[in-house]
């Protein structure tokens, strides 16, 4: 009689775990890279900065569309944390930036697809009204040539199905 209202309960603590563990939530400056990595989960990705320091990558959140990257000094600690799909990120990025300052600046995109033979397009969901998300054409080498907002297909008014 107990086992099922045993599992509600169980499952009620593992979305409120999956919730608490969502965003940065009370990160702060001096804290241990264990300790981020306990309330956050493993990093999605990690980048080297300069003078020993390192960059967390956390993408959340469906289809991507948050992305928080933690700062560490060289001694593992916290520095600064901020959530980096938004336009103000996205608005800095110009041709010229290489795919590895990219990576490091915005995170790894929700979807990549190749054009011609010789480049990419990157795209990044984020959180918008406007069914919008950004995209980033880097050429063959991995540079930026062009970077821009679009409409998300999930959103395109156009239909799959051809007219009958």
């Amino acid at each position: 009689m107990h086992r099922p209202i045993n599992g509600l309960i169980a499952t009620a603590a593992m979305l409120l775990a999956a919730c608490a563990s969502y965003g940065p939530g009370d990160l702060r400056p001096g804290l241990r890279e264990v300790e981020v990595t306990r309330q956050l989960g493993a990093p999605t990705a990690r980048y080297a900065l300069a003078d020993g320091q390192s960059r967390l990558e956390f993408a959340r959140g469906p289809y991507g569309r948050h992305t928080f990257m933690v700062d560490l000094d060289a001694e593992g600690r916290v520095k600064s944390w901020e959530q980096v799909l938004d336009p103000r990120h996205f608005d800095s990025i110009s041709p010229g930036l290489s795919r590895d300052q990219l990576l490091r600046y915005i995170g790894t995109p929700s979807e990549r697809f190749g054009i011609r033979l010789d480049g990419q397009v990157w795209s990044w969901r984020y959180h918008n009204n406007d069914c919008l998300w950004y995209q980033v054409q880097l050429d063959a080498a991995g540079v930026v040539t062009s970077a821009g907002y679009g409409t998300e297909p999930r959103c395109d008014a156009r239909s799959d199905k051809s007219p009958t």
